[in-house]
């Protein structure tokens, strides 16, 4: 969803999304994501590796598996953790997890328009 998200907003950066631990796109995210006019059904989950990860300006980790998992990142690198919960983690009815998974969509979408002025502004 963050890739999605930020690919919509964020136009004029190259951007990448990876996992710590890769897994199929989840349906409710495509769902979440369909919402909104953005079809992320033909993306996949990349797996991070050490040499990549750095050849980036921003690295943004988005739970706590992934920042305390997370490779080794340059110091030149800015480095930044959203804690934001895992939605593939809640459990509930298949009306409960698609909200679960719109909450979150929601939460990334805000940090990423926020994310959208700092860069804008230079404040990163």
């Amino acid at each position: 969803m963050a890739e999605g998200l930020a690919k919509m907003h964020l136009e004029n950066f190259n951007i990448a999304s990876a996992g710590t631990k890769p897994n199929p796109i989840n349906k409710n995210a495509i769902a979440a994501m369909n919402d909104l006019g953005i079809d992320i059904s033909n993306n996949y989950s990349k797996k991070i590796e050490d040499e990549q990860i750095n050849q980036y300006g921003i690295v943004i980790t988005l739970c706590g598996d992934a920042k305390d998992n997370c490779p080794v990142i340059d110091s030149n690198v800015k480095h930044i953790h959203w804690g934001i919960e895992d939605p593939a983690k809640y459990s509930g009815s298949n009306d409960e997890l698609l909200q679960k998974f719109s909450d979150i969509r929601d939460i990334i979408l805000e940090k990423i328009k926020l994310l959208q002025i700092s860069l804008e502004k230079n404040e990163v």
